[in-house]
């Protein structure tokens, strides 16, 4: 079994930077999984810390069973590739890649035999005569591959190994990633901020945010059940639409979202009315993704939104517009940022919750200051729902649009940023 344990790891670097905080996540022995985040969240700390290059400071890390805090990265059998290939120039790519056999003293007959059929599984067969400086990125990133795997490791790390190749080589070699590390078996965890790279790779992903673990689930699981209104955004190609409604149940009928000019209501046979009506007469927020809405005519009388066109892009394969819908935005509540601890000790432990509530206050205050001064100097800001018009738009700039939302996809949040309208799936 090659499985990959952290319980409560923690990350402090000189300074009381606080990297990784509590993390307590599990690789299952085979498993492809992904750590997905922001720049700067952690991922390929927590990713050096698996392969021995940065200490842990609290907290245990498990490799096939066994502590491993204190074991060197030479004892961990686990091979990584970086970001930029990390290549020896003066060696050919089949000296590069043959270079962990040789090192451990393999017979030369195997390693030319390891190396040739490796060569060809990547496509790099044509050029293991050639130095890394004739190659292009994506050649690179293969021979940097065939290093790490030659010694068939027990544990395979990989941090952003796509992030510098462009749009087209980036689609061809994570179809050969992926290919290649389930025919081998190998437990591999892949760390990216690419959202397409983590749903088209991983059996489960593990979302980080500011060192602290979010959500973790298969992407099925992530996409469609959000844990968190910022991992609901995060997985979001377009921008998602999050906006603030108070709780209603009129006579008890029904379950009504008010947004102001516009009401969503959700009968109780929907399994989430209960959830969503123990916070009646409180605010909440929705988020709609832009694919949950959809162009309909004025006769329409389904669950809607109603406004004007004030933006209409072209991507492409498909059109987005802009709808100003007269309700007002909010942000994505993120967690605080632990970053800092104080006279050397960890802040005061506090749940997610209260945590998620302080930061949402402060950005609301501040939202709230900035809206009153446009006001006073006659501005207001605009609020649009993106909507996604397929590759021909129904309508054009400055139209009146009907919006219809496809209330099954509609996902209801606290104000702390937390979901409240699904029960929660269990790892």
């Amino acid at each position: 079994m090659s499985s990959v344990v952290l319980d409560k790891v923690t990350k402090v670097y000189p300074g009381d930077h606080l990297a990784v905080d509590r993390m307590s996540l599990k690789a299952e022995d085979g498993e492809f999984l992904v750590l997905l985040g922001p720049s700067g969240c952690g991922k390929s700390t927590l990713l050096r810390m698996i392969a021995g290059l940065e200490e842990v400071t609290e907290g245990d890390l498990w490799l096939d069973g066994k502590l491993a805090n204190h074991l060197p990265p030479r004892d961990r059998d686990v091979a990584m590739v970086f970001q930029s290939g990390a290549l020896y120039p003066h060696r050919s790519v089949r000296g590069n890649i043959a270079f962990p056999l040789e090192i451990a003293k393999a017979d030369p007959q195997f390693v030319k035999d390891r190396v040739t059929e490796l060569s060809k599984a990547l496509h790099i067969d044509e050029t293991l005569n050639r130095r890394p400086g004739t190659l292009s990125g994506g050649q690179r990133q293969r021979v940097a591959m065939g290093r790490a795997i030659v010694r068939q490791p027990k544990i395979f790390l990989m941090d952003e190994p796509l992030s510098n190749l462009d749009a087209g080589m980036r689609t061809e070699l994570r179809m050969e990633i992926s290919a290649l590390v389930r025919s081998l078996g190998v437990t591999t965890i892949y760390v990216t901020h690419d959202q397409v790279e983590a749903l088209t790779l991983a059996d489960r992903i593990a979302i980080m945010n500011r060192g602290v673990l979010q959500d973790v689930g298969t992407p099925a699981q992530i996409y469609n059940d959000p844990a968190t209104a910022f991992v609901a955004a995060f997985l979001n190609s377009q921008q998602l639409n999050l906006l603030s409604a108070t709780v209603r149940t009129p006579q008890n009928q029904f379950v009504m979202l008010d947004f102001g000019p516009h009401q969503l209501t959700l009968p109780w046979s929907d399994p989430r009315a209960y959830a969503i009506s123990q916070y009646t007469g409180g605010q909440v927020l929705v988020g709609m993704r832009p694919d949950g809405l959809a162009p309909v005519p004025e006769s329409y009388d389904g669950p809607s939104f109603f406004g004007r066109v004030r933006a209409l892009e072209y991507h492409g394969h498909e059109w987005l517009a802009y709808v100003e819908c007269g309700t007002p935005g909010v942000p994505v509540p993120e967690p605080p940022d632990p970053r800092r601890k104080t006279n050397g000790h960890a802040p005061e432990s506090t749940g997610l919750g209260t945590m998620l509530r302080r930061m949402f206050t402060s950005r609301v205050l501040t939202e709230e200051n900035e809206h009153d001064e446009e006001q006073e100097s006659g501005h207001h800001r605009r609020t649009d729902l993106i909507v996604r018009l397929g590759v021909r738009p129904a309508w054009r700039v400055a139209d009146a649009a009907k919006v219809a939302v496809d209330l099954s996809r509609i996902m209801v949040f606290t104000l702390e940023g937390a979901r409240i309208d699904a029960a929660r799936r269990t790892s």
